[in-house]
């Protein structure tokens, strides 16, 4: 039995009844670059696509970024698309652009109808996130409240209560990537997500990250996890897996749930 809820988008409801739903990064540095992620990704048939804007040279350019966001939107022929800018603090790479900037890119980006979802960090204060709950509620880009953590696997107590946080601030889709010190991590990570569905009632995305976390990518999605992110022509964070790979390890375990 799986406990994935459906994601909301607008009008529309993603993907309904399929578990997991599959995102690929695009991490590009330029646009062509990005493109090219494109042309390789779309023929894999991702369920949504994920822009890592903190990879992107033209960064500071605003004008450049939406105009980027919009031809994404016209090639993937209306894949989805998820806006991340993440943080160094949390694993991203370094940028120009100081917090205030960035919510300002953020809200152009989301106010041009080119993006379906913001991932926004729950660690840029409840300033910052108040203004992202309300740019959501504005626009109808559905808000992922996100928290990272590359050092640890917190208790499944905390994460659970960092998912109850999220959803309390304002998030319409909770997330949690965390760093495994040893297996038994993982199965806190899957502990935590299972009990998170009866603390909140909005979807919920997690993951163990590097070698053991993979094995999240490949079964979270039984514990509750409603996406599960995959290389679709290069990776965003450390254990993530092809997308073939993972889309043929979720056929077999489908199969298995059912009993064939």
């Amino acid at each position: 039995m799986t406990f994935s809820r459906p994601i909301e988008l607008k009008n529309t409801v993603l993907a309904a009844g399929k578990e997991p739903l599959v995102c690929t990064p695009l991490v590009g540095a330029d646009e062509d670059a990005v493109f090219r992620e494109l042309a390789a990704i779309l023929p894999k048939k991702p369920d949504l696509l994920e822009w890592r804007v903190d990879f992107f040279v033209g960064i500071a350019d605003v004008a450049r970024v939406v105009a980027l966001c919009r031809a994404i939107q016209e090639k993937s022929g209306g894949v989805p698309l998820v806006f991340t800018r993440r943080s160094i603090r949390e694993g991203g790479n370094p940028i120009v652009l100081d917090e205030a900037q960035v919510f300002e890119l953020c809200a152009a980006v989301c106010r041009s109808g080119a993006v379906d979802l913001l991932d926004y960090e729950l660690s840029v204060g409840e300033d910052y996130f108040g203004q992202a709950v309300g740019l959501a509620r504005e626009t109808g880009v559905r808000l992922i409240a996100s928290f990272h953590n590359f050092q640890e696997t917190p208790s499944a107590e905390a994460l659970v209560a960092k998912f109850v946080a999220m959803e309390k601030a304002g998030a319409d889709l909770v997330k949690i990537a965390v760093m495994p010190r040893e297996l038994r991590d993982v199965l806190t990570l899957l502990d935590a997500t299972l009990t998170a569905q009866s603390a909140v009632s909005v979807p919920v995305i997690s993951m163990s990250m590097g070698g053991f976390g993979s094995l999240s990518r490949l079964f979270g999605w039984v514990f509750g996890s409603s996406v599960s992110f995959a290389v679709g022509e290069a990776s965003s964070a450390p254990g993530q897996v092809p997308i073939e790979q993972l889309n043929a390890v979720v056929d077999v375990v489908h199969r298995c749930l059912k009993g064939q």
